[in-house]
């Protein structure tokens, strides 16, 4: 069976520009698509922390340490410069015992400069889920 699990993650980044008279998409940072793996052109989910906005695009490299992330074309309406977004990039797999897949999810400071990379292995069955301590909830 396939599965989809994250691929990869740009954490509480800040958008610093938007461009409506653009054809679309989303610019990265080069280094951040690379810590992320994330490639160009590549589909990626937006959402935007502040208004709750989601969106499909694909990502576009900016200049290696430029910190740019724009939203481009009918995009640029679903933010403004200064908002917290996250982005998303999704890998199907077949779900099996000998899955051997790590998420990876960078960290950014609110100017978009890289402070950490982690990877995050998927489980191979649910029981197997390692939640930190600060995150699971009593019911």
């Amino acid at each position: 069976m396939q599965r989809t699990f994250l691929a990869s993650k740009i954490h509480n980044c800040t958008l610093t520009g938007v461009h409506l008279n653009y054809m679309g998409s989303i610019t990265i940072d080069k280094l951040l698509l690379e810590a992320a793996n994330i490639f160009p052109y590549e589909q990626v989910h937006v959402l935007n922390i502040d208004n709750g906005e989601r969106l499909i695009t694909y990502a576009i490299p900016a200049q290696s340490g430029s910190l740019r992330i724009e939203l481009n074309g009918a995009a640029a309406h679903k933010g403004k410069k200064g908002d917290r977004l996250i982005i998303l990039t999704y890998i199907q797999l077949v779900h099996s015992e000998d899955i051997d897949y790590n998420a990876s999810v960078v960290f950014v400071d609110e100017c978009n400069q890289l402070k950490e990379v982690c990877h995050y292995p998927i489980a191979k069955y649910p029981s197997q889920l390692e939640l930190e301590p600060s995150k699971i909830e009593n019911s």
